[in-house]
């Protein structure tokens, strides 16, 4: 295993490899294909470097842990503000998340459809391509016209494009206030269609999410809205209100439920430590109850706030074939290696898209050797 120190102690490390590179953070995102190669693990680049409360920005070296950087932002009040979710429950890993690790997966929870994802709070990187030269790109401001746009390409490449080495993020200051509200014994597609009425009424909802089988055993709704106290308070009580019409109402205030239930959500607890197979749909709002009919899943959990459909099949299901054609699409998160190998990890590309992608990739990493294969399945320069 190589473990470098410094960034040009990277560079160096990538031009003289001669095969293959794993490329590693904290090992707590295990989703892709395996890679076989000499694992090059992050973690001694670690370190947040310029934290500038006031301006809303904070610079950290990638291998720094997640919990690291969450603990000075939450010390100053303040947070990122997409919820990164943490996989291990999901996946059974253990470890400790990394900065880099969450750009490269652009790991990003219930919370992106009010603040939206990881890649839109980007404001630069630092990396090392697969040719061992180091490139910047952006900064600390939110202007970015120069070149390939790296802030946003990078994130979601799963480190096939390049070896993150810095990052920097814009934060916001935590909520005063946060609430609720949860509709009890709703069907999917009523739910649905409430989950529709809030995210589209004016009270800035920051988390919307249905499970036919909640903690009870019960089916249940949640909508949460956050900010200041006040309208934190006004804004609940319009919006129970509002959804009112689809079934009975509650509204929750207490902190502590509150993270609980919504982390709960983020890392799609109900699938922790079964024994299926785990997709994640990205679909139409109207299509979703459709889908997850035909889907035949042992466990369901919307994330729509997040616009997800979390689903559980046995071992081994072609989700995509029993869905057929459909608009969207479905990532295999959960999966023994021989399915993964069989079905594919990501939805397949359209060739116009696959061939962009396979021109991207031979010109960051030339010799094909940044994580091979863990997105395509696929070895070589262009995989």
């Amino acid at each position: 295993m190589m473990r470098p120190e410094t960034e040009a102690e990277l560079a160096e490390m990538i031009r003289a490899a001669d095969g293959p590179l794993a490329i590693r953070g904290g090992g707590t995102r295990s989703i892709g294909h395996p890679v076989t190669g000499t694992v090059l693990q992050t973690g001694g680049l670690s370190g947040i470097t310029l934290y500038e409360p006031g301006a809303l920005t904070v610079v950290a070296q990638a291998g720094t842990p997640l919990a690291e950087l969450e603990a000075a932002l939450a010390a100053e009040g303040q947070r990122l503000p997409f919820e990164p979710v943490d996989m291990r429950g999901l996946l059974g890993g253990e470890g400790s998340s990394t900065l880099g690790g969450m750009v490269a997966a652009n790991a990003s929870g219930p919370r992106r459809i009010q603040a939206g994802a990881c890649r839109d709070y980007l404001l630069g990187v630092r990396l090392v391509d697969g040719a061992g030269t180091v490139i910047k790109n952006g900064g600390r401001v939110m202007k970015n016209v120069t070149g390939y746009d790296l802030v946003k390409l990078l994130a979601g490449s799963w480190g096939t494009l390049g070896v993150l080495t810095e990052v920097s993020l814009k934060v916001l200051p935590r909520p005063e206030a946060a609430a609720c509200i949860l509709i009890d014994g709703l069907d999917d597609a009523s739910a649905v269609a409430a989950l529709a009425a809030a995210l589209g009424s004016p009270f800035d909802v920051t988390g919307a999410a249905h499970v036919p089988v909640g903690l009870d055993g019960a089916p249940v709704t949640m909508v949460r809205i956050e900010g200041f106290a006040e309208s934190v308070g006004y804004r609940a009580g319009r919006l129970a209100d509002l959804v009112r019409a689809f079934g009975t109402v509650r509204i929750e205030r207490d902190p502590e439920q509150l993270a609980k239930g919504w982390t709960w959500v983020r890392d799609v607890a109900p699938m922790h430590g079964t024994g299926g197979d785990v997709w994640k749909l990205s679909v139409k709002p109207s299509d979703a109850p459709g889908l997850v009919a035909r889907a035949g899943a042992e466990r369901v959990l919307y994330d729509w706030g997040g616009g997800l459909v979390w689903l559980e099949t046995a071992p081994g299901t072609d989700l995509r074939a029993r869905l057929g054609g459909f608009s969207g699409h479905a990532t295999l998160v959960r999966a023994s290696g021989e399915t993964r190998a069989r079905l594919g990890v990501f939805q397949p590309e359209p060739t116009p898209v696959a061939q962009l992608t396979r021109g991207i990739k031979a010109r960051f990493d030339p010799r094909g050797i940044l994580n091979p294969g863990r997105m395509t399945g696929k070895t070589g320069a262009a995989a």
